[in-house]
């Protein structure tokens, strides 16, 4: 049985009035040109792309050759990875699924495919985050990242159940699922429910097409995560599968500590998508009531996380590597301090998690 199509709400934004995107536009262009820099990727931003695809790729190789056996070199070789993986999602895929890698598109396609080789699909990521997330950011309704489903309550517009009591909890369990329910299943459901929303219409993308470029890439996937060290490195297959969900939960884990401390935070803006509303912020006045920075003076945590720290220089200028995102910032601090606008960013990012620990708190109650 066929299923009824789904109707996406629609809102537009609202009008910059004050000047203040067309002033920070002006001054971040005349950063770059005063500095004879290219928005895209530099050498060192090449270099971190090869070293963490070898520290993703290399644990494989080794525990393959059976040179880690079955004790701590195992274990570790499975930390490394997923922290590799963790490291890819944010500093690498990231920045050419963004269209800011590099000027050329092919450059941008083949970095952002990088994807496919930690098991996931590079378009529809981008419907979720590029078009989703970064456009309707914290907007109840439109952006999927602060509607993770039931078991989990990331806005204050969502039901109140009565286990979101103890979400605080076990919402760390559930983060460190995130990639592997990516690997398994998660592309499939977005698939189908982008299919039903009108969006691969929309977007000139073909369903079927989709389906078959999933699906190749779990093919690739599995064979080689999974089947290289099941068949040469001569430890049992319970060892190597709970190596695997070590890898992944470490992983996930990663990647949600440094995701959800940027936008699922007490004093950031929730609107509800009511179909035809205008809002009243222009798109850039909204990122800032809806982002926060954190952890922006450790320089380990910039390079490794892709600088999504500086989570609002992204939002705001997605299509520029992360790389300048450091030095953009004390620009966009002074425009959105002229204009009255928030730019939250004196958190550490041990103060944020903590932040985000009693947000999720705040959100399971009355």
């Amino acid at each position: 049985m066929t299923q009824a199509p789904i109707e996406l709400p629609t809102v537009r934004f609202g009008r910059d009035t004050t000047g203040f995107a067309k002033t920070l536009r002006q001054r971040v262009d005349a950063y770059f040109k005063e500095n004879g820099l290219t928005k895209k990727a530099n050498g060192a931003m090449v270099f971190k792309t090869f070293l963490l695809i070898s520290l993703y790729l290399g644990p494989v190789a080794l525990i393959s050759s059976g040179i880690t056996q079955g004790g701590w070199m195992f274990w570790a070789a499975e930390v490394v990875m997923g922290l590799a993986l963790a490291g890819i999602g944010m500093a690498v895929m990231h920045d050419g699924n963004h269209g800011a890698y590099s000027e050329k598109k092919w450059v941008n396609r083949l970095i952002g495919g990088v994807l496919e080789l930690v098991g996931g699909n590079s378009e529809m990521w981008q419907i979720q985050h590029n078009v989703l997330h970064h456009t309707f950011t914290n907007i109840d309704g439109l952006d999927e990242d602060i509607n993770p489903g039931p078991l989990l309550r990331f806005s204050p517009l969502k039901p109140l159940k009565p286990w979101h009591r103890f979400q605080h909890l076990y919402a760390w369990f559930f983060y460190g699922l995130m990639t592997l329910i990516w690997v398994t299943f998660k592309d499939y459901v977005a698939l189908n429910r982008y299919h039903r929303l009108g969006l691969l219409k929309r977007m000139g993308k073909s369903y079927n097409n989709l389906f078959m470029r999933i699906t190749l890439a779990k093919v690739a996937y599995y064979p080689i995560v999974l089947g290289l060290p099941l068949m040469f490195s001569g430890l049992g297959a319970g060892q190597i599968i709970a190596g695997w969900l070590l890898m992944h939960f470490i992983g996930g884990l990663t990647l949600a500590l440094v995701f959800q401390p940027a936008h699922v935070m007490e004093d950031h803006d929730y609107v509800p998508a009511e179909k035809g509303a205008i809002m009243e912020d222009d798109p850039m006045s909204h990122q800032l009531k809806t982002t926060c920075n954190f952890g922006t003076k450790s320089k380990l945590l910039t390079w490794y996380s892709g600088g999504l720290n500086h989570q609002i220089e992204h939002h705001l200028f997605p299509h520029i590597c992360h790389v300048h995102y450091a030095k953009l910032a004390p620009i966009v601090r002074e425009t959105a301090e002229e204009f009255g606008l928030p730019y939250r960013s004196e958190t550490s990012f041990a103060g944020a998690v903590g932040l985000h620990l009693h947000q999720l708190k705040e959100l399971g109650r009355a």
